[in-house]
């Protein structure tokens, strides 16, 4: 390797592993580096700190354990059933299959449901190899506006040849501009329009899309990454009931699952197309493991979705108002902050999304910079948002009141000015009592 060697990654952090391993004498030594930075990071995150990302999640037990087992390491290649498999010896594996995608089905209501999709990015992907030709016109989101780059030029609408043309949006609403909407489209005839939002805060007009777009045979896509939980548990708007022909979504996020695609739809039309982009073209052997898991934890939504999902929409707003109360500006304010998991705090006037977040991660509160309307493509590493997630800190147990020390927490680093090391171990001490997840068959509901 040259010195000028071209490397994506941090090359001082490449440097230091490859310290670490030099100093090993044996391969057991290099086992354990691992081993100790995985335990580093389970000690850190998963027990002192307080987890404030929208797209993660803590995974029950049955689930975590699940990643592990023995059928891992099995190779499924192929549609459920012995004649469309290519290696005999499945029967279990199909057993486990099916029921993974009957418990989907069941839990968003749908007709149709496939999970062999390794990541929600794929579920886009699969969208657009089903749907849409190279050279065709789609419309989608922005990213300053809440959109996600899988459905932009430098993700898989773009790498599949799609033309992208903005959907119209309200910035102030947060949500698409139905009106304008009803002007561009019929101008641009897109073959699809896709809601992807990774910045999600309200329902989108989806029927009234659909509407417009039917006259030319167009199709809606909803990309759910981050709301399908709360799409299952009843939490949010149901798009494949409001018009919407294809539904994917995170099995992690709010779904609570291992991280992996869903995709969900009910017209039997798309059932061959969908399935096709799926395999042979994006999945063949798709970990089993995550399958079952999966499963379990659609099980686990159908059982406790309902109270799950709508506690994490009230520490949503209740954190929402307390960080406002405390001087923190935060979006949609005038329709109640959220109705969703997330919530977005305007902090360009303290240092913008990027500083705040690694000052609020030396207190061991952790969330992520966020681009906002106004920000422009420049800002994208430097951003004026900030975005804080309410699963995790629901799945342990917390509830409003909870939300309120939160949001006493962060302002005291962004607003008062302290230092994070000087809260550092108040944090960790009100994150002690919160080590059991719920909504989950081991621990039930919290009370």
């Amino acid at each position: 390797m040259t010195d000028n060697a071209f490397e994506v990654h941090d090359p001082l952090i490449l440097k230091n592993a490859r310290q670490v391993l030099d100093a090993c004498q044996s391969g057991a030594e290099m086992r354990q580096a691992v081993l100790d930075a995985v335990q580093r990071n389970e000690t850190w995150r998963g027990q002192q700190c307080v987890n404030l990302l929208a797209p993660e999640a803590p995974t029950s037990p049955t689930v975590r354990a699940l990643l592990s087992s023995e059928i891992g390491t099995r190779a499924a290649e192929g549609n459920i059933g012995s004649v469309q498999r290519w290696f005999a010896g499945t029967k279990y594996i199909d057993e486990v299959e099916a029921l993974c995608v009957e418990l989907l089905k069941q839990a968003f209501r749908c007709r149709y449901a496939d999970h062999r999709l390794m990541g929600s990015m794929l579920g886009n992907m699969a969208a657009y190899h089903a749907l849409a030709q190279p050279g065709d016109v789609i419309m989608t989101v922005a990213q300053p506006y809440g959109g996600h780059s899988s459905n932009r030029y430098d993700g898989p609408a773009g790498f599949r040849g799609l033309k992208i043309v903005d959907v119209p949006w309200d910035a102030h609403e947060m949500a698409v501009d139905i009106d304008l909407f009803r002007k561009m489209a019929p101008l641009v005839k897109p073959r699809l329009v896709t809601l992807g939002l990774s910045m999600t805060l309200f329902p989108q007009p989806v029927r009234e899309i659909k509407e417009v777009v039917q006259e030319w045979g167009g199709k809606v896509f909803f990309d759910g990454a981050h709301q399908a939980g709360l799409i299952a548990g009843g939490q949010f708007q149901d798009p494949l009931q409001e018009g919407a022909d294809l539904l994917t979504g995170s099995a992690g996020k709010t779904f609570g699952g291992p991280q992996s695609g869903m995709i969900m739809w009910n017209d039997p039309e798309l059932t061959v197309p969908i399935t096709q982009a799926i395999f042979p073209v994006l999945a063949a052997t798709h970990q089993v493991n995550r399958v079952a898991a999966l499963a379990v934890a659609a099980a686990e939504m159908i059982a406790f979705g309902k109270e799950f999902m709508a506690q994490i929409v009230r520490n949503s707003q209740a954190l929402a108002a307390a960080l406002d109360r405390r001087g923190i500006a935060v979006l949609g304010k005038h329709k109640g902050y959220t109705t969703t998991h997330q919530v977005i705090a305007d902090v360009k006037t303290m240092g913008g999304g990027l500083d705040a977040a690694h000052l609020l991660a030396r207190a061991n509160l952790i969330t992520n910079k966020n681009l906002l309307p106004n920000d422009q493509p420049a800002d994208w590493d430097r951003p004026s948002g900030l975005r804080m997630g309410t699963i995790e800190v629901t799945r342990l147990g917390m509830k409003e009141p909870q939300m309120e020390q939160i949001a006493d927490f962060i302002g005291k680093v962004l607003i008062d000015k302290q230092p994070p090391e000087s809260i550092l171990e108040d944090v960790i001490e009100f994150r002690q009592p919160y080590q059991a997840l719920y909504y989950c068959f081991e621990n039930g509901l919290p009370g």
